[in-house]
């Protein structure tokens, strides 16, 4: 079984995986919009995040009729938010960890399981 970033696939068997020209899967690294990784002899090979990542692609274009600037700009936004939703929960666990520790009393702060409300109420 291989890892999920673990490149493995070549672009032949990614395009019959997604019943896509491999001219496509070129056009997407052209494009920026995916980065494979390449053997000593410049062969391509995708991870399982790379298939995924272009499945959203293709979802992206072919239901909702975004083009590819589009797409690229859709994705940078998916990365903003997976990153700050990483932080928010850092936020919450040294939040969490500063409240068992007594260090915050619980009546300046409060800490909601929806995305991205953390306040902090000060007096």
């Amino acid at each position: 079984m291989h890892s999920y970033d673990e490149p493995v696939y070549l672009i032949s068997v990614v395009a019959n995986m997604l019943d896509i020209h491999p001219q496509t899967l070129r056009q997407y690294e052209r494009e920026g919009l995916v980065e494979p990784s390449r053997t000593q002899g410049r062969m391509r090979l995708y991870s399982q995040r790379d298939i995924d990542r272009m499945k959203l692609i293709l979802r992206l274009t072919r239901q909702m009729g975004v083009n590819l600037a589009g797409v690229d700009i859709v994705l940078q936004l998916k990365e903003q938010i997976d990153q700050m939703q990483k932080e928010i929960d850092q936020l919450r666990d040294e939040l969490s960890r500063a409240n068992r520790n007594g260090s915050v009393h619980i009546s300046k702060a409060l800490v909601t399981k929806s995305a991205y409300d953390i306040i902090i109420f000060e007096e």
